[in-house]
């Protein structure tokens, strides 16, 4: 009777083994897609903020209806890409990274035209409203490290002895990191003329 206790603890170590690096992976695998959500929920809170942002700005003044366009249509490209956090691939991201930097842009042009308005410039509702942005765009970029950081987590499993073998056995694969845009690693080129 002996003999048989062995094999059962070895096949019962196996077991819990497999058990345990399972759910250590899918725990890691949904800390990170919790994490995209939250950068989702940032860009979403800065979408809400820019529609704000444009009705104060179109009230207060006789502003450039071009910018004003841009900045609508831009909106409406950013949050019509939308990424489901469990199919999360490299093209998914780049297409959400573009849609969000066109956005990015538009509001930048927005912002630095509203310098010709000094009206608009003291409004108390735009002011506040370019504060909250200011401090979005900063949870955003805390957010995305976050999620950077819950990935490599992650991967780091995935790719490491024995969770490698468990990954390929329960079809775990590594999540794309959010990166920099393109060029983004250039300095901007600013020019004071006066």
């Amino acid at each position: 009777m002996k003999k048989w206790i062995t094999p059962i603890l070895v096949v019962g170590a196996i077991v819990l083994w497999l058990i345990s690096g399972y759910n250590g992976l899918v725990t890691l695998r949904n800390n990170a897609e919790t994490a995209w959500s939250k950068v989702e929920s940032s860009y979403q809170r800065r979408n809400d903020l820019i529609g704000n942002l444009v009705k104060t700005v179109q009230g207060a003044a006789e502003f450039e209806k071009s910018t004003l366009t841009d900045v609508i249509n831009a909106r409406a490209k950013a949050t019509s890409v939308n990424i489901n956090a469990g199919d999360l691939t490299p093209d998914k991201m780049a297409q959400f990274q573009q849609a969000q930097s066109g956005l990015s842009g538009a509001l930048s042009k927005l912002l630095v035209s509203v310098e010709r308005y000094p009206d608009l410039k003291a409004n108390r509702n735009f002011l506040e409203l370019q504060s909250q942005l200011e401090g979005t765009e900063n949870r955003i970029n805390v957010e995305r490290n976050r999620y950077n950081d819950s990935v490599n987590i992650y991967d780091t499993k995935v790719d490491r002895f024995p969770g490698v073998l468990l990954a390929s056995i329960f079809g775990f694969k590594q999540m794309p990191r959010y990166k920099s845009d393109p060029g983004s690693e250039k300095a901007p080129d600013v020019n004071f003329k006066f």
